[in-house]
């Protein structure tokens, strides 16, 4: 007589701390998840901040711990090769490294179908093949011709999507519009069918509120942050366009002392950061900050060198 497998609850593998994350308090490890807003909120810049990040290494929006850092897989259906080239450039220029050194693979197809087996199949051999830890798809009104009103179609698409995540333990980040002025949980708002709210892991919803973007974060199996506030800026010099926290309130990172919050962003990044990239991540005045790396490097704490500020060996 066959029968379902099964196991004792206490022989279950246990979650491991440090697995938890992808990138911390915003997306976790292997999740699945939307990205969601209605339309001009940016979503599709948050998705490539993620991507940067993941591929990187480097805090996503200057501020959230990437715990697993790996490649990245793409599927931009709106944008053109080159405007994503172009937006991914200047993430990476926001965050200090260069497009080049990102394992950020971009597919190029003209369209991928979730309701054609023979489409499924080839984002199943990629993912196999490009082993990412992260797949972002963008947008989901792009990948199929299906009423995303109707349950019994949307389902199978998006238990696909967790069957590809969990036979490659890929985190998949779906990008999907929201209905404008929709409900009052963020969730709710999403265009098409309850099952999108239903089936992440972990989400990050978007809304405009006159100038102003604000962004919820929701998780199925943790805790969800303060809702956070973000600006679409260029860099200093360039027209290079990324997202940025603007919120007044310091992350808990960023407590103590001015020279503490400078300590601890070096002893984050590991590396050397340019002043620009210091007042990014501890969000201080350019005159306040020169002044205390130079106390700094006075007390023997940090040196300063060509390549920026480093922690002093």
């Amino acid at each position: 007589m066959k029968c379902l497998p099964v196991r004792l609850a206490h022989a279950l593998e246990p979650e491991c701390a440090d697995e938890r994350w992808l990138v911390d308090k915003l997306w976790g490890d292997d999740a699945v998840g939307i990205v969601g807003g209605e339309p001009k909120c940016f979503k599709s810049f948050l998705a490539l901040e993620l991507a940067v990040a993941v591929a990187s290494g480097r805090p996503c929006l200057g501020r959230f711990r990437v715990e697993r850092a790996g490649p990245v897989l793409l599927f931009a259906a709106e944008d053109s090769t080159r405007v994503v080239r172009s937006r991914l450039e200047g993430i990476a220029a926001a965050r200090g490294v260069r497009l080049e050194e990102l394992a950020i693979h971009v597919i190029v197809a003209a369209s991928v179908r979730l309701d054609q087996v023979s489409d499924r199949e080839l984002l199943w051999n990629t993912v196999a093949t490009v082993r990412p830890r992260l797949l972002i798809l963008d947008p989901f009104v792009r990948l199929h011709r299906i009423d995303e009103n109707a349950s019994g179609e949307v389902a199978p698409l998006l238990a696909y999507l967790r069957e590809l995540n969990r036979e490659h333990r890929v985190a998949v980040a779906v990008v999907h519009h929201a209905r404008k002025g929709g409900g009052q949980r963020a969730g709710q708002a999403l265009r098409g069918s309850s099952e999108f709210h239903a089936w992440g892991d972990s989400n990050l919803y978007l809304a405009r509120r006159s100038n102003e973007i604000s962004m919820q974060v929701e998780h199925r199996a943790a805790a969800s942050i303060e809702d956070l506030k973000l600006e679409l800026r260029s860099s200093a010099g360039s027209e290079a366009l990324a997202l940025e926290l603007i919120d007044g309130d310091a992350p808990p990172e960023q407590a103590g002392s001015p020279e503490e919050r400078i300590v601890a962003a070096l002893r984050a990044e590991r590396r050397a950061m340019k002043i620009a990239e210091l007042r990014r991540h501890t969000r201080m005045r350019m005159q306040t900050l020169v002044e205390v790396v130079r106390r700094l490097v006075v007390a023997g704490r940090v040196t300063r060198g060509d390549d920026g500020v480093r922690l002093a060996e």
